[in-house]
């Protein structure tokens, strides 16, 4: 989700809630406590010069249980950030912390904001030998191997 498209949502919402892709929900009373710009100049595997950036909301739990964080509220930081920073429409990456800090993707399921589970990969996948494609293959092609030893009755599961 970019920059842009929050605002937006932002503006239709009465309340802002942040739920994990598991289900659960960041408590009701977390703050705000950074809108930033992070950019992040990479080399990958294969030796290219990578760029990017992403505007950087961290969410944090206090003990402040009467604290709810309003739209209008999260969209006056924002606009500040833009302005103060000069922080451009770009995607968004959320840090919080659980059992340490993650870093997630931000999508909208129409009600709350949905905190995505980020993953590694890989950029060079041709230098690396990787196939970007799968391989097809038939389950008539395949071969039983009889000398595994895990066959109906052998006891191996």
């Amino acid at each position: 989700m970019k920059l842009s498209e929050i605002k937006e949502i932002l503006l239709t919402l009465d309340n802002v809630e942040f739920q994990l892709e598991n289900g659960s929900f960041v408590p009701e009373h977390f703050h705000v406590t950074e809108v930033g710009q992070i950019v992040k100049n990479f080399i990958d595997c294969g030796g290219v010069l990578r760029n990017e950036k992403v505007t950087n909301f961290q969410l944090w739990n206090a003990d402040d249980y009467e604290h709810r964080l309003k739209p209008g509220k999260l969209l006056h930081i924002i606009q500040l950030s833009e302005e103060k920073l000069g922080i451009e429409d770009s995607e968004i990456e959320v840090e919080y912390q659980s059992e340490t800090i993650g870093k997630y993707d931000l999508d909208f399921n129409g009600q709350n904001f949905v905190l995505k589970n980020k993953t590694t990969a890989c950029l060079a996948q041709e230098a690396c030998g990787i196939s970007s494609e799968k391989q097809k293959k038939n389950l008539s092609e395949l071969s039983v191997n009889s000398t595994s030893g895990c066959t109906p009755g052998s006891g191996c599961c």
